[in-house]
């Protein structure tokens, strides 16, 4: 259930890092009570990538430490980031259409291996 956890985990943090790329300072100085009071449905749509950051964030925690009080914590983060990388690059790939290179996947199916690896030991 651990290791269920610990992937619950990776997927939460893949989404925060989105919502980190997407709430930049700009869009938090535009978060005013004035402003959310006047345009609420706008408002709302400033504010999301914000929820989405703290709701992400508070998940990820959480089932990270689920996941660390059966795995070691050098093992479980070393998975959990491989996990993580992995998910970002292909989301980029195939959501964002950010140009990969061949080598690109010979590094993910190293991470993956490494991953496998760590499991098994």
């Amino acid at each position: 259930m651990q290791w269920l956890y610990l992937i619950i985990a990776s997927v939460f943090e893949i989404g925060w890092i989105f919502s980190l790329k997407k709430l930049g300072f700009a869009e938090i100085r535009k978060i005013s009570f004035q402003s959310l009071s006047q345009q609420p449905s706008e408002s709302f749509l400033t504010v999301l990538p914000l929820l989405g950051y703290i709701g992400f964030g508070l998940a990820n925690i959480y089932f990270f430490s689920l996941a660390m009080k059966q795995i070691p914590a050098s093992t479980a983060f070393a998975i959990w980031m491989g996990v993580t990388l992995t998910g970002v690059k292909l989301i980029e790939v195939l959501f964002f259409k950010e140009v990969s290179k061949p080598m690109d996947y010979v590094f993910l199916a190293l991470i993956a291996l490494a991953i496998i690896g760590l499991k098994k030991s």
